[in-house]
């Protein structure tokens, strides 16, 4: 679904991802960790062109990602993105929020719009916030809109960067709840988090980024089991210890 080949990114002389390849198959999910600015967020926003790269290449579902003549915006349609802070449009509904992307880029009628942005609401168990406005809601509920809005579009793949460091502790888990039962229905799924518990529970495979160089590739148990890099073992040491 996702494979990532060689892919430098340099930001002026600083490079802050180095010959990173990656694959993720239909129906993995895939965590993406490491230090803070050692390039997690940066690769899977590569990945839909949100952005640039100097090397190498990234196709998704065939499609090359870094060619001229790619379509991005259409691309971006198929591949659902999660952000830290939600990006809903604050003016609007949670249900018009949902629906806008439908109508305007799928061309659903309203009906049909509608009938989606309530049938994901009751997935992601907000149905009964649909009038209501996102100052209304906490940080968590406004966290499983932004899903519902990503799932509206029918995606082939979703990335989630840091999808609950904005979020206060006790809003975490119903987050992290929506997205274990996406693992379950196979979305294939690409997710940067600091969220060891759900990494080892959910994931197929876990990545260690360091500095912009993918450091370790592994199944999650063994991940967390078998490693013996000093630097994912540094890292492991601090997360885990609380």
């Amino acid at each position: 679904m996702i494979e990532i080949n060689g892919v430098s990114k340099f930001y002026g002389t600083s490079q802050v991802l180095k010959n990173c390849s990656v694959k993720v198959e239909r129906g993995e999910i895939v965590v993406v960790c490491g230090p803070s600015g050692s390039g997690k967020s940066t690769l899977i926003k590569c990945v839909n062109g949100l952005e640039p790269f100097q090397e190498g290449s990234i196709q998704v579902h065939g499609i090359e990602v870094g060619d001229p003549k790619t379509d991005l915006p259409n691309l971006r349609t198929r591949i659902g993105m999660v952000f830290q802070n939600f990006e809903l449009f604050a003016h609007l509904s949670i249900l018009d929020n949902i629906m806008l992307a439908q109508k305007i880029v799928l061309g659903r009628s309203p009906t049909m719009a509608e009938a989606k942005a309530m049938q994901l609401l009751d997935r992601v168990g907000l149905i009964d916030h649909a009038k209501k406005f996102p100052s209304q809601l906490s940080g968590g509920q406004q966290q499983r809109v932004a899903i519902a809005r990503a799932l509206a579009m029918d995606p082939l793949a979703m990335l989630f960067d840091e999808p609950t460091s904005a979020l206060d502790p006790e809003m975490v888990s119903e987050v992290l709840d929506v997205m274990t039962g996406l693992a379950r229905d196979g979305m294939t799924m690409m997710v940067v988090t600091h969220e060891m518990g759900f990494a080892r529970r959910v994931a197929t495979r876990v990545i260690f980024i360091d500095q912009g160089e993918i450091v370790e590739d592994r199944p999650s148990e063994e991940f967390f089991t078998a490693s013996h890099n000093p630097r994912t073992e540094a890292f492991l040491g601090k997360i885990l210890r609380h």
